[in-house]
């Protein structure tokens, strides 16, 4: 398969905060922001490998400042680097508020997805190479958070088989 740049992936997609998007203190619910962040990085992630994908993991996102209502909410995500089947997609959110014109960076995630057949089952996916000083900052780094993911996966597996599929309030104790 043919490298691509991480260029080629870029996604992008801005909405304005609307009040039912927010919680109590008028800021957009951190788990509508999760869901802006998965979907951008979902079509960053179709756009590199040209097939379907499945989110994988979502290694962290890190809520950095409030999103107030009647601000935007712009979400950019990009592959930053691929393995054999997966590609990891980093993704940036920004706050701008429509009136002073201020912007804030108010989160930032990494996550994993795979490229699936018509039977869910893992692909190939072109490698990715960088152009950008960011792209070669996040490329260089992608190895150790792959490590990292894969050692947080099987502390995931251990926990699963320790508490198992049992109602807490009737596990014996």
């Amino acid at each position: 398969m043919k490298a691509k740049p991480c260029s080629n992936s870029l996604a992008v997609k801005i909405s304005q905060v609307m009040p039912p998007d927010t919680n109590p203190h008028g800021t957009l619910f951190g788990g509508k922001l999760m869901a802006y962040i998965d979907d951008v990085a979902a079509i960053a992630a179709i756009r590199h490998a040209r097939e379907n994908v499945v989110t994988a993991s979502t290694d962290s996102i890190d809520f950095i400042a409030p999103v107030k209502a009647g601000n935007s909410i712009c979400v950019e995500a990009y592959v930053t680097w691929t393995h054999k089947t997966s590609m990891e997609i980093f993704a940036k959110a920004i706050t701008e508020d429509l009136i002073t014109g201020e912007r804030q960076v108010c989160a930032t995630a990494f996550l994993t997805f795979v490229a699936v057949n018509e039977d869910g089952r893992p692909i190939p996916v072109p490698p990715v190479y960088p152009e950008s000083e960011h792209e070669k900052l996040l490329h260089a780094g992608a190895p150790v958070r792959a490590a990292q993911r894969r050692e947080r996966r099987q502390q995931s597996k251990q926990f699963t088989e320790i508490f198992g599929t049992e109602y807490p309030w009737l596990r014996s104790k």
